[in-house]
């Protein structure tokens, strides 16, 4: 399921909501990238056509994981 606020996203017979709150690098994605995630291997989920991975224990404990951005040193402020 995808909507306004995320995506719903079922992993080893769990279903997790996942917020763009949380993971903003899925709000402007188009379908068909959000779409396309593997697993990787029983820890994790990619989406390697965004750049984004998550370790499936985040999705059970969010609280855990807090998002931290960094900023890519070849980014320049203007």
């Amino acid at each position: 399921m995808i909507n306004a606020q995320g995506i719903m996203l079922s992993v080893l017979g769990n279903d997790y909501f996942i917020s763009y709150n949380r993971v903003p690098w899925l709000k402007d994605a188009r379908i068909s990238d959000v779409l396309n995630v593997r697993l990787c291997g029983q820890s994790a989920i990619e989406w390697e056509s965004l750049g984004v991975d998550l370790e499936i224990e985040s999705l059970k404990h969010p609280e855990r994981y807090p998002l931290i951005m960094k900023r890519n040193p070849l980014d320049t402020i203007r």
